[in-house]
């Protein structure tokens, strides 16, 4: 029979917590984020590992998942970009986030391209919905708003477009 203070030495002395280093419990925790949304393999991996998972087991119970098609990059760049596209955000910025959360090129331009948004159409809405239906009297109007339209990530044909007749 071993005393408290021996247990308490074995406890501290392991070093780690098991179920960090648990590939069961990773997939656990993986599932109950993809519960509630969608996530691409390097930012479920990454919020794994912030979660204090082992990277390595982390990234093997994230590839299992993928491989049993439980987590997608598709169906989270699909997903990603009809809410960006709701927020009333353009393709340049869409591009630039799913880039940010590990999705490849090639993800993001399908993703986008089966998007059937007008792009010129959201960007005169959006611009409408900040700044009304009239069109700005002066330059520095303008200008403002045109910044407004970049920085939500519209490119610039579509900035120039959302300004042309109703």
């Amino acid at each position: 029979m071993s005393t408290l203070r021996e247990e308490i030495s074995d406890l501290l002395s392991s070093g780690r917590e098991d179920r960090f280093f648990c590939p069961v419990e990773a997939r656990k925790k993986a599932m109950d984020f993809l519960a509630r949304r969608e996530y691409a393999q390097t930012e479920l991996i990454r919020k794994l590992a912030d979660k204090g998972y082992d990277r390595d087991i982390a990234a093997q119970a994230v590839q299992k998942l993928s491989d049993e098609r439980l987590q997608s990059d598709e169906r989270f760049a699909e997903a990603f970009v009809q809410s960006r596209i709701n927020q009333g955000k353009g393709p340049v910025r869409i591009r630039l986030d799913l880039g940010q959360r590990g999705v490849v090129d090639t993800l993001i331009e399908d993703a986008i391209g089966a998007s059937p948004v007008d792009w010129t159409a959201l960007a005169r809405e959006v611009r409408q919905r900040k700044f009304g239906a009239g069109l700005p009297a002066d330059f520095k109007a303008k200008a403002r708003q045109m910044r407004f339209l970049q920085y939500r990530g519209f490119e610039q044909d579509q900035v120039q477009a959302a300004f042309r007749g109703e």
